[in-house]
């Protein structure tokens, strides 16, 4: 499937990312991670290519 259409849950993307459910969610109140896609009144999710990429920036931004 292509990572553009693929939607990741909150789960999924705190247990890829390795931050809880309210880190990732301070990350996202302060606009420091991927904006979500609503699916309904309380459901949100992610696109994949753009955790994936969040994922990149940090690993690329350590240093040396």
């Amino acid at each position: 499937m292509n990572d553009n259409l693929q939607l990741l849950s909150l789960n999924d993307a705190a247990r890829m990312t390795s931050l809880s459910r309210s880190m990732l969610n301070r990350y996202r109140s302060e606009g420091r991670f991927p904006r979500a896609v609503p699916l309904g009144e309380k459901r949100v999710a992610f696109v994949a290519a753009e955790v994936r990429a969040w994922i990149a920036e940090k690993i690329a931004g350590r240093a040396a």
